[in-house]
């Protein structure tokens, strides 16, 4: 190895790179391709010890230390980089925290399943609003007797919906900015607690992530994680050890890709010598292994600092810049050593180059690891002590938002004659449902919320009755197939600039609403009141489409 360590910690970097070169490498193809999640390889990492790396004994734990849990990262994600971040994620994330802060209850109920791989743990910080600046946290926590209401989203989460336990931020004293944050164990089963469809993703594809949806979940007050408030503080002390794990996957990325070229570069061969031989990719090699010497030092020294338990914050945060950067820039130069095969999907620096992104981005975006990095290299500057004040902006300008609830007849009365009011009538029945959306006046769109895709039968009629074009969400036509792909509207899709917009089960994620910003009058309906559609619209009906739209029909027809 490029890193001499003691002889316990590379006989087990041997143990785990012997099963991800026999077990996890013949299927990194299907797995990426395939967006499975490999439960059965998680399955085998559990009883070998891997979910509970850096844990004590005591729950159930190998009893080692960061830097084989680093070392286990690296290797994994030497060979699948989405296999390296499920347990990275699991380990620093959806673990590490109850490790910490949970009490003894906590740590016997919902620990040791973790850490003995009966369960995956899972991590639920990051909102449509709370990204890099994560104080801006929106889903909320009431305490009700013995129990805390939770309410909200929380998207981009690694391992969703396969893990079972969670931890998750939610504000329980509004006011208060960071100090009203609070952190909280959410199992997978409470009622009211659900997950949108995994996202399809560039890279890490063995890795699924996905949407936690919080609706009325009541949390038991004993699933409150160490002291109320202390929410963020927790939160960023689990992404500073979080940072390891991502450089440690960044790091495998970046291995195998140069030992894929090294390979190639010996075996290729152009004017008559190996293409690893010409001066300029034997010196892009040896580039490639002197920062590949520098990264995993970065790396080790982090996770001996926290093994240690001094202070690593930005030694952590330089590993994961560095590591992460470096992981784009070595994947790269490897597929351009490949050539023109490289780019084929199968080759394996292909997947490396997709897989790298991410790394740069999750576990605090690069641009934020040099925030971090400068706050501990710079003098602190005193701070004037001011409020936090945070209003939902609207993504879609001023509009209404008259919503209508009860009967539903009585709501699609109310709405038909609202619309009467604004000018609408429903005389022209004869608008092709498929014609262009851009150059429509009025859409019918089917969100993930109207389920099986029998149901577009309601939405072809309401859009037949309305005379309007039928269009969905991305997810809807993606992942349902509701419409084909060229016809979603919202971010990378198609714009609706028209005068009449109806969405049926649709939640109203950014990404849709950027596709109409600029239409004439919004129309929603969804059986959930907290829908973000709801803060997005001219007019919405609460309710069950099953019901809502048969009565909306009759009612426009009635018109």
């Amino acid at each position: 190895m490029a890193y001499d360590l003691p002889k316990d910690l590379e006989e087990f970097r041997k143990v785990v790179r012997d099963f991800a070169e026999e077990k996890i490498k013949p299927i990194a193809y299907h797995l990426d391709q395939a967006k499975e999640f490999p439960k059965e390889i998680v399955k085998e990492l559990g009883e070998m010890g891997i979910m509970g790396i850096p844990f004590s004994e005591q729950y159930g734990g190998a009893g080692l230390t960061n830097e084989h849990y680093a070392i286990a990262v690296e290797e994994l994600s030497r060979v699948d980089a989405g296999v390296g971040v499920i347990v990275s994620a699991h380990t620093s994330l959806g673990t590490w925290g109850l490790n910490e802060w949970g009490s003894e209850e906590q740590k016997e109920k919902y620990l040791r399943p973790l850490l003995t791989g009966k369960s995956v743990g899972g991590f639920g910080l990051t909102e449509d609003n709370a990204g890099s600046d994560s104080a801006g946290t929106e889903t909320t926590a009431v305490l009700e007797g013995d129990h805390y209401i939770l309410n909200g989203k929380k998207i981009f989460i690694t391992n969703a919906p396969e893990a079972q336990t969670y931890l998750v931020t939610a504000v329980t004293t509004p006011g208060k900015g960071n100090h009203g944050i609070s952190m909280f164990i959410v199992d997978k089963d409470f009622e009211g607690f659900t997950f949108s469809e995994p996202y399809d993703k560039l890279g890490i594809r063995s890795s699924i992530t996905a949407e936690l949806h919080f609706k009325d979940v009541k949390v038991p007050k004993e699933n409150l994680l160490g002291e109320e408030g202390k929410g963020f503080k927790y939160a960023m002390m689990i992404l500073d050890g979080g940072r390891i794990g991502i450089a440690s996957q960044a790091l495998g990325i970046a291995q195998g890709a140069y030992e894929s070229a090294k390979e190639y570069g010996l075996a290729r061969e152009q004017f008559g010598q190996a293409i690893a031989r010409m001066q300029h990719n034997t010196f892009v090699l040896a580039d490639m292994a002197t920062e590949l010497k520098a990264a995993r030092l970065l790396i080790y020294d982090a996770a001996r600092k926290k093994d240690k338990h001094v202070p690593y914050g930005m030694d952590a945060a330089m590993a994961k810049l560095y590591a992460s950067d470096l992981a784009e820039e070595i994947t790269s130069k490897a597929l351009q050593m490949y050539g023109g095969s490289g780019f084929i999907k199968g080759v394996d620096v292909e997947r490396f180059y997709r897989d790298s992104k991410i790394t740069q981005i999750y576990e605090g975006t690069n641009e934020i690891m040099r925030v971090v990095i400068g706050s501990y290299i710079l003098p602190r500057v005193k701070k004037e002590k001011r409020e936090r004040t945070k209003t939902k902006q609207s993504q879609v300008g001023d509009r209404k938002k008259k919503i209508f609830k009860g009967d539903p007849k009585e709501a699609a009365k109310n709405l038909v004659e609202a619309l009467k009011a604004d000018g609408f009538n429903f005389d022209n029945k004869d608008v092709d449902a498929n014609g262009p959306i851009l150059e429509a006046e009025r859409v019918v769109v089917a969100g993930m919320g109207i389920g099986e895709d029998q149901n577009m039968e309601l939405i072809k009629d309401l859009a037949k009755e309305s005379g309007a074009v039928v269009s969905a969400t991305r997810p809807a036509a993606q992942v349902r197939g509701y419409v084909p792909s060229d016809r979603y509207i919202g971010l990378s899709g198609t714009d609706f600039k028209g005068k009449l917009y109806i969405g049926v089960g649709v939640s109203g994620a950014m990404q849709h609403l950027k596709g109409i910003k600029d239409a004439g009058t919004i129309v929603v309906i969804n059986n959930d009141e907290s829908a973000d559609f709801f803060e997005n619209t001219d007019y919405g009906i609460v309710g069950d489409f099953h019901k809502v739209v048969p009565a909306l029909i009759e009612e426009i027809k009635n018109a």
